[in-house]
C-alpha cells in the first residue's frame, strides 16, 4: 500500500486543443487522459496525435499519469494513434469500445509486434450494451490473454446511454446494475475502475454528489472533463479526517498483544471484525498518499 497510486480526478483533455494540454500541466489532477478519440473532429485527428505525443515526449506533467486514448482499430486513424503513442511511451493506452476479449487479444498482439515498451499499460473503455453482458470475460482477459497488459475499466456512460435510451438521471437508477457488475468483475479480478463522466460542467453540487456517490459505490475515481471538477473529485474521494482516526484506532486496537488472537474486537462501542483491517489499512494509505502528493 506505501505505492498507491492515486486515481481521485481522472481529466480528459481535448488532443487538438494545445492551450488545454498546456494548462493541464499546472492543475492538481492526479491523471490525464490525452483524448484523441471523442473530444476531437475528424478533421482534427492529425493535429491531435502529433500534439498529444509531442506534449508527453516533451512531459512537464509532473507526477501525474498520462493516458493516451486513440481511436479505435477499425477507425482510419487507429493504427496510426498506436505507433505514435507506443512511440511517445505514456503510462496507458486507453482503448475505446473494449466490447470482447478479442479488442483486447489484438491490442496484445499490436503492442506485441510493434515493440512496445513493457511499462505501458492499457486501460479498456466499458462503454456499449455487448462490453456489460461480456464484462467477467474481459475483466478476466487481464489473466487469460496473453500479454493483455489491462489494468484498468473506464466507464463511459455516455455512450452506454446512446446505445441502450437509458436515461441520464440524478442518481443514475437505469445505469445501476450495469455500474456494478463492472465494478465487480474489476475487483474480482484486480482491476482499477474509474467512474463515467459528469455532463453538466457548470453545476458543481452536482458533481459532488455523484463523486460520492462513485466512491459510494466503490470506484477508485471519476473521470473528468472540466478543471471546475478536479476539487471535487479529489475531495469526494480522499478519507475524511474522522474516517482515518477511527482506522488507525482499529489498527492499533488490533495490534495491542490482548488483541493478538481475537477475531473481533471493540472499538469506541463498535465491533470489527479481522477482515476489517484491510479497509482500515487502506484508508490510513489513501491518506498517507494524499499528503504526500500534497492535493
Amino acid at each position: 500500500m506505501a505505492d498507491l497510486r492515486l486515481r481521485r480526478s481522472v481529466l480528459y483533455m481535448p488532443g487538438s486543443n494545445q492551450r488545454a494540454l498546456d494548462k493541464a500541466k499546472e492543475l492538481p489532477a492526479d491523471c490525464l487522459i490525452l483524448d484523441l478519440e471523442d473530444a476531437v473532429a475528424p478533421e482534427a485527428k492529425d493535429l491531435a496525435r502529433e500534439q498529444v505525443c509531442a506534449a508527453v515526449k516533451a512531459g512537464g506533467y509532473g507526477d501525474r499519469e498520462l493516458i493516451i486514448r486513440v481511436n479505435g482499430p477499425q477507425t482510419p486513424w487507429g493504427e496510426q494513434d498506436l505507433k505514435a503513442a507506443i512511440e511517445a511511451k505514456p503510462d496507458a493506452i486507453l482503448m475505446p469500445k473494449v466490447s470482447s476479449t478479442a479488442v483486447l487479444e489484438a491490442i496484445a498482439n499490436r503492442l506485441e509486434a510493434l515493440d512496445a515498451p513493457e511499462d505501458i499499460d492499457v486501460w479498456a473503455m466499458i462503454e456499449t450494451p455487448a462490453a456489460i453482458l461480456n464484462i467477467e470475460k474481459i475483466a478476466q482477459a487481464r489473466r487469460t490473454v496473453p500479454g493483455s497488459r489491462l489494468t484498468c475499466f473506464v466507464l463511459g456512460t455516455n455512450d452506454l446511454a446512446k446505445d441502450t435510451w437509458a436515461q441520464l438521471v440524478k442518481g443514475r437508477a437505469p445505469m445501476m446494475p450495469w455500474i456494478m457488475f463492472a465494478l465487480a468483475a474489476a475487483r474480482a479480478n484486480g482491476l482499477t475502475i474509474l467512474d463515467g463522466v459528469f455532463n453538466d460542467i457548470a453545476d458543481v453540487d452536482g458533481c459532488r454528489e455523484e463523486c460520492r456517490q462513485s466512491r459510494d459505490l466503490g470506484f477508485d475515481g471519476k473521470t473528468i472533463i472540466h478543471p471546475n471538477q478536479i476539487e471535487p473529485a479529489n475531495s469526494c474521494f480522499a478519507p475524511s479526517a474522522e474516517e482515518v482516526e477511527r482506522a488507525q484506532k482499529v489498527i492499533d486496537a488490533f495490534n495491542l498483544e490482548e488483541n493478538a488472537r481475537r477475531g473481533a474486537i471493540k472499538v469506541d462501542g463498535r465491533m470489527y471484525e479481522r477482515q476489517h483491517l484491510g479497509m482500515m489499512r487502506r484508508a490510513v494509505a489513501w491518506h498517507e498518499a494524499i499528503l504526500a502528493k500534497g492535493t
